[in-house]
């Protein structure tokens, strides 16, 4: 009955960046990491738009996440061998200290709605 979200941009709590450190094989298995996609890059600062959720897993590098229109107290840091979920509607800069590979996948949303 209840609105689910309200969309307010003067919304306080930022979308959050969940690191799950070290996630079982059982886990990845499960979540059939080794069938997405991949990606990397080369140390470096670069400024991301997430417009879906994305869940990562990272095979190699080191990354701190600034997200915008935060202080850095608010830095999240994360590097291989770390399960993340990048929420949808995160603005951030990524800080890349070692190049990066990751398994990555994009939240599936149902084309119905427009």
């Amino acid at each position: 009955m209840a609105a689910q979200s309200s969309n307010a941009d003067s919304s306080p709590s930022n979308p959050r960046i969940i690191v799950q450190k070290n996630p079982s094989a059982s886990q990845l298995s499960e979540l059939g990491i080794k069938s997405w996609p991949k990606w990397g890059c080369s140390p470096g600062k670069y400024q991301l738009k997430f417009d879906a959720q994305e869940t990562c897993y990272l095979l190699r590098g080191k990354v701190t996440v600034y997200p915008k229109n935060s202080d850095d107290s608010e830095a999240v840091e994360f590097g291989a061998g770390d399960l993340v979920i990048l929420p949808k509607g995160l603005s951030c800069t990524w800080d890349v200290t070692v190049a990066v590979d990751k398994h990555y996948q994009f939240e599936s949303s149902p084309s119905s709605s427009s």
